[in-house]
This record gives structure tokens, sequence and C-alpha cells, in this order.
């Protein structure tokens, strides 16, 4: 369940944040025996080394660049499904490390990054055929087209990496461009789409444990991007310091409720997802029914529409019943 937030300055970088979080909620709530789940933009050397140093539990996200040390890993077959579309692997730290490394999977991840690279490619593609045509048409110097296949580059970084460049001039000084795919790059790619890596030295976990206490980082997130999500509202851009906090506070609250109502669904045995148990129970209408009198009056009466059998299912498995109708309030 959310305990509670800290807000920091918006230029602050969230790498700077650890420490001072750490030892805010401690000095509010003692040393208990959790577990700090951060995302690999908060992770840095001295950080790691401040956790072990408290004896503290966590369990962080690693840099992309990690994944080379794993890649038999990546390659063998003997990995544990968690879900659908989800798989992960325990692993042993490198160089004698004892901490737990877990190699997690995602088909959803591997189809977003897959169609990325592939947009990135077809841009540096035919920007390399631009430019070769460009250089055929017109007299251009070796730095001058080495200057306009770095900008490509750079704005295509994402797949910069699977070709190769060569900038040429002639006696005359006039600038050819040669390129290549990158072989190797291309079968790295491939490999490691859609896959990331953990680190945590929690050793009496499972692997698919880990990746589930790592994955509540995505509900915190998606709890303040309820304004634009669940409740319909355009985005707002505050200018004023107590606005800010009354968005977080709002989006706080929220987060706490949707965690009760995952706590309701889970003791129903309803599974751990309230956002389908809404979406069916959303469809439940109210009905006004009007009577008109000889003595020019009208009887309202706002009746609440039976449930389907799948509904009343879920309102009984949840301890909830719906009233036969809804008093009407005059304003």
């Amino acid at each position: 369940m959310p305990v509670g937030y800290e807000l920091f300055a918006g230029n602050k970088a969230d790498v700077t944040t650890v420490r001072e979080v750490v030892e805010a909620m401690e000095g509010r709530y003692g040393r208990a025996d959790r577990v700090w789940v951060m995302d690999r933009g908060m992770v840095s050397a001295a950080n790691i080394e401040f956790l072990k140093e408290g004896g503290r539990k966590y369990i962080v996200g690693t840099p992309k660049s990690m994944l080379r040390k794993y890649e038999k890993q990546l390659i063998a077959s003997d990995w544990n499904v968690v879900h659908e579309g989800l798989e992960v692997k325990r692993c042993a730290g490198p160089d004698g490390s004892d901490e737990t490394f877990i190699l997690c999977r995602s088909a959803g991840r591997r189809a977003k990054e897959k169609a990325m690279h592939e947009r990135f490619e077809r841009r540096i593609d035919e920007g390399l055929t631009s430019l070769q045509k460009m250089a055929q048409r017109r007299a251009m110097t070796a730095v001058q087209l080495s200057h306009r296949v770095g900008r490509l580059m750079g704005q295509n970084t994402r797949a910069a990496g699977g070709f190769k460049t060569e900038v040429t001039a002639d006696a005359r000084g006039h600038a050819a461009l040669a390129w290549e795919r990158v072989p190797a790059w291309q079968s790295w790619a491939s490999l490691s789409e859609g896959c990331y890596l953990l680190r945590s030295n929690v050793s009496d976990w499972s692997a698919a444990d880990l990746w589930r206490a790592y994955m509540q980082l995505t509900e915190a997130e998606g709890a303040f991007r309820i304004h634009k999500g669940d409740l319909s509202l355009r985005p707002v851009w505050h200018q004023k310091t107590q606005r800010v906090q009354a968005h977080v506070l709002v989006c706080f609250l929220a987060y706490v409720l949707w965690k009760t109502l995952g706590q309701m669904c889970r003791s129903a045995g309803l599974g751990d997802e309230p956002r389908k148990v809404l979406d069916e129970l959303s469809t439940i209408q109210t009905v006004d029914v009007v009577l008109p009198t000889r003595c020019g009056l009208e009887i309202r009466k706002r009746c609440v529409a039976k449930p389907t059998e799948h509904q009343a299912i879920l309102l009984h498995k949840l301890g909830l019943s719906l009233p036969r109708h809804l008093e009407q309030v005059s304003m």
C-alpha cells in the first residue's frame, strides 16, 4: 500500500534523491524489512553502496549495455514463464558478485522495440541513399558530407550502430559516400529486443517474485496519469507550487484507492486487476421513470437496471448489493 511521497524541484536529477527519500521514509516509519525498488535512472554506484552499507534490500534496473554480459543466457531456452508474453530467468552476478540478476523478456516490449528499430533503420537507409545521390550530382567537400552523415546518425541513434559509413574524396576534392549494414549489430538487436535486466540482493525470492515487485513501479507511474486517462482531463501545466502539490496529492489518493480496489478483488478471488472488474460493472445503468398525474405533478423515480448474470456473480463475490432505486436530490 502507498504510504507517502516526496516532492523535489524539477531540475533535480533523480539519482541524487535516493539517499534523501530513504532516510525520510525510515525516519517516519522506522527501519522495517522493506525492499527498495528503483528504475535505472536512479541507480549509481554510490547509491548501491549506500543501500548495502545500511543492510537494505533492493531491486533495481540496469543499463541496457549490461545485457551484453548475458548473451549466452539470452540464447539458452531455460526461461520461466510468468504469464503469456513474459519470461524471466535468474542468473548469477558477473565477476563473482553476490547479487542476483534477473533477465526479463517481454513479447509486447519486443514488438515495440522491433518496430522502433525498423523505423530508424529505414530513415537512415533513405537518408544515406539520398546523400549518396546528392554527392554524385553536385560537388561537396568531405567535411560537408561528413557533417550531413553525422547529423543523420545523431537524429536516429537507435539504429546508428547498424550502419558503417565511409566518406572519401577524389583528387579534385569532391566527396563520395559508401555505406553498408553491420550484420553483428543486426544480430544483437534481434536477440536483445524486448529484453531487460534487473539486479537485486534479495536472495530468497524467485525470479518471478522479483519481477512482480519491480513492476509496481509502473503502477506508481500510472497513478500520475490518472488525470489524462481515467478522469479524461486535459493536461494542466501548473505555474504555482501549491497547485503542483495539490495535483500530486490527488494522484496519490487515487493510487491508494486503486490499490485498495486491487486488494478487494484479490480477496474475492477475482485476480489483481480491478480495471477489468470496473469495466464490467460500468455497464450497469440507471433508468428514470416519470409518472404524470392528473393534478399536473410528475412522480420521478430513478431505478437501477437489473445486472446481468456475470455482473451479479462479480457483485456477490465482492460482497456488494445494488439498491433497487436511488434517491434524487433536489438542487
